[in-house]
């Protein structure tokens, strides 16, 4: 975390469990180097955003679906978590990244290019199991 920073910073959430990350869901795209480069990226941010899996996120037919949560300033200025669907190829991957190392949802403008894979969040969402 960065010395102005109060709170937790900006977390990006990815799915990992029925459907996301299941190369026979979506064959062709490295799964497990996602994962790596987003956690890669998160340790030499200098915890400017952090990276955590759950098992479900729930809308399996948007596989891979990652969520980026605001850091606590911004959700306390009044940002939300921005659901990311079909987030499958690599270009995906390294805008998640830059969006998140820039602050993320209510701190700096999302990549036009991964506004169109913003999904809605499932009603009533909740992660069914955090590792």
């Amino acid at each position: 975390m960065l010395p102005f920073q109060r709170g937790a910073p900006c977390t990006v959430v990815v799915c990992r469990g029925c459907c996301c990350g299941d190369r026979r869901k979506n064959p062709g795209f490295d799964h497990a180097w996602q994962l790596d480069r987003l956690r890669a990226a998160a340790a030499a941010s200098g915890g400017t955003f952090t990276v955590r899996t759950t098992d479900c996120l729930g809308p399996c037919d948007q596989a891979n679906v990652l969520v980026v949560q605001p850091s606590t300033a911004a959700r306390q200025s009044g940002a939300r978590a921005v659901w990311i669907g079909f987030a499958t190829d690599d270009d995906a991957t390294e805008e998640i990244i830059g969006w998140a190392e820039a602050g993320g949802p209510g701190v700096a403008e999302p990549p036009t290019a991964l506004e169109m894979q913003f999904v809605k969040a499932p009603r009533g969402s909740r992660a069914r199991g955090r590792r």
